[in-house]
């Protein structure tokens, strides 16, 4: 019986690199208004670059740019990006189609609902608020909370211990097949591929279901629960 569905945030409940491009593009071209004396391409290059060595949570991406051009953090430079790409990105940072609705099913068949995420906890909490996510979820389990990143099992338990529900009793959704999949069948959960989501053209998912839309779902804890749970309203 599946009494809990958690869920990976990025590229599953949002298009992370969708939104994280349109807020880098922007922050870009108004560093070079400022005064970057750089062409879009090799800025985007160098921010890139910065990316893979840091992380793509890394927030002082900008800061570091201007110090290897400038030697130093010229903060008119600095401040006309961080504004251009906050306000790229809340146009950009919308949820998947039939998230919500979703959701909204779940909860109204009475299923507990988490996230599990490799995010820092300001970042995957300023998303879930400007979503309007945030009173969704029962709970919330960012790197912070654990200091350990998927596939390591200890997220997926804290939040099953959150849920109190045990392992066989959660689904877990995500879209990264060595950490989500993986690490979530690891301690004995169910899984989905949210193949809607999967930025490297996944191969072998290691997943006991695969989904091409999030409102599918759906069918698959009916089925799992004996037709306890519906479909979207609608």
């Amino acid at each position: 019986m599946i009494r809990a569905v958690i869920f990976d945030l990025d590229n599953t409940l949002v298009d992370f690199m969708a939104w994280k491009g349109k807020a880098v593009e922007a922050a870009v071209h108004a560093m070079i208004d400022a005064g970057l004396n750089l062409d879009p391409s090799e800025a985007r290059s160098r921010i890139n670059q910065i990316y893979e060595e840091k992380g793509i949570e890394f927030q002082t991406v900008f800061d570091t740019l201007l110090y290897d051009v400038f030697h130093k953090v010229d903060y008119k430079i600095l401040s006309a990006g961080i504004l251009a790409y906050r306000r790229a990105r809340e146009a950009a940072l919308v949820p998947y189609p039939h998230v919500y609705l979703t959701l909204m099913s779940l909860l109204k068949d009475g299923l507990l609902l988490g996230v599990v995420t490799d995010a820092p906890a300001r970042e995957a909490w300023l998303r879930l608020c400007y979503l309007n996510f945030h009173h969704i979820f029962h709970t919330v389990v960012t790197f912070d909370d654990t200091g350990v990143r998927k596939p390591r099992p200890e997220p997926f338990k804290k939040a099953l211990e959150k849920l109190g529900v045990p392992p066989e009793g959660a689904l877990m959704v995500g879209d990264w097949a060595e950490r989500d999949m993986i690490g979530a069948g690891n301690i004995g959960m169910k899984t989905v591929f949210a193949r809607y989501g999967d930025t490297f053209g996944t191969v072998d998912t290691h997943a006991d279901f695969e989904i091409g839309d999030i409102k599918e779902l759906l069918a698959i804890i009916a089925k799992e629960n004996g037709g306890a749970a519906g479909g979207p309203r609608d």
